[in-house]
């Protein structure tokens, strides 16, 4: 018998991976998968808007005249749409959260990220910003920074910068609305992603931080991956992950006429009112990556004001109710209102805001 479980012990580690390999690995994944999915298909989008001031039509009404009003065609026709519009990134997001969590030895990202901070908001923000994901694609890797012991704050500020403070999203907006809306963007991106992070520390209860024992422990772990475990951490991320997000994409598909009322005739002006609904509106909804600049150019060419487009400018990409929804394995409901609420209250402080800051 201990010959049998020493002849097993030697086979795992023959199959096992060593740290240098994983994180080699890791980064390889990464860096081919962004270089493909995000950044060589935005470099031509980049010159798609410098050339037409357009990025394409709008993804709530995919290019007719009229949102679909309520219908299970509707649903159906945005899943769709939307569906084709992620599906690589949210592969992606996947395949980096499975290895990411596989391959990463724990001790590392709970140095680095572990013990909330404004360093480690910091590193958490910088670290999104290659990755320019939408909000449902960079929930897989928030799940598994969380599961190697990210702190909520560290974890929060990666995943709402990753569409806040996209770079090429920054450089979209500059060339279709100008590069005032581009610079209020990044201004209050920025604001949103440090300010949700802080509220998550500071009110959200977040104080997982890893102290000295519980790091020795980590740094002490068997660090045995395997490409067959990563494998098992993939179909269990995707199985855990795709049903739910499918429904809730349909649900808000079917009933987008509701969330954003056609606005001839119902004075979709300035007023706070129409601010604090489309704010409340972008953060339930569900985009793509960029989506939010055909929205509100199509919304300021219909006349709407600058506040309520606004509004939805910075409320529509960092979090939805699929994002928010597919975090809960790794927020406590107390971190996600609070993330929800930090959200709203900028993008409405934004909408009040672009009135004298982008309004000619």
């Amino acid at each position: 018998m201990a010959q049998s479980t020493q002849a097993r012990g030697a086979e795992g580690d023959a199959e096992s991976i060593s740290p240098l390999v994983g994180v080699s690995v890791v980064l390889l994944i990464a860096a081919i998968g962004l270089f493909y999915v995000k950044w060589l298909p935005y470099y031509q989008r980049a010159l798609t808007a410098f050339a037409s001031h357009s990025i394409g039509p709008s993804v709530l009404t995919g290019g007719a005249q009229h949102i679909q009003q309520v219908s299970l065609q509707a649903a159906v026709d945005y899943a769709l749409a939307y569906g084709k519009a992620i599906w690589r990134a949210m592969l992606l997001g996947l395949i980096l959260g499975s290895v990411l969590q596989e391959l990463m030895p724990r001790a590392w990202i709970a140095r680095a990220l572990g013990y909330p901070s404004w360093r480690t908001i910091a590193i958490g923000g910088a670290l999104s910003i290659p990755g320019m994901m939408c909000t449902c694609c960079a929930a897989p890797v928030v799940i598994s920074l969380r599961a190697l012991r990210a702190s909520a704050s560290s974890a929060v500020a990666f995943w709402l910068g990753n569409t806040l403070l996209n770079p090429a999203t920054l450089v979209f907006l500059g060339f279709v609305l100008g590069w005032r809306w581009a610079t209020f963007r990044l201004v209050f991106g920025l604001l949103m992603v440090v300010g949700a992070a802080y509220a998550v520390d500071r009110f959200g209860k977040s104080d997982e931080r890893v102290a000295g024992p519980e790091l020795a422990e980590l740094e002490s772990f068997n660090y045995r991956p395997t490409f067959a475990g990563w494998w098992r951490g993939f179909v269990k991320l995707a199985g855990g992950l795709i049903p739910e997000t499918v429904v809730l994409v349909m649900i808000l598909g079917a009933v987008r006429a509701l969330l954003f009322p056609e606005h001839g005739g119902v004075g979709f002006d300035n007023s706070l009112l129409w601010i604090v609904l489309m704010a409340l509106a972008g953060l339930l909804f569900v985009i793509p990556t960029a989506g939010e600049v055909p929205i509100v150019q199509a919304l300021l060419t219909a006349g709407v004001g600058v506040g309520p487009a606004a509004a939805l400018l910075l409320t529509l990409p960092p979090v939805s109710l699929p994002s928010l929804v597919m975090v809960r394995r790794v927020f406590s409901l107390r971190v996600i209102l609070v993330i929800a609420l930090a959200t709203a209250t900028i993008g409405i402080a934004a909408g009040i805001a672009a009135e004298v800051c982008i309004a000619p």
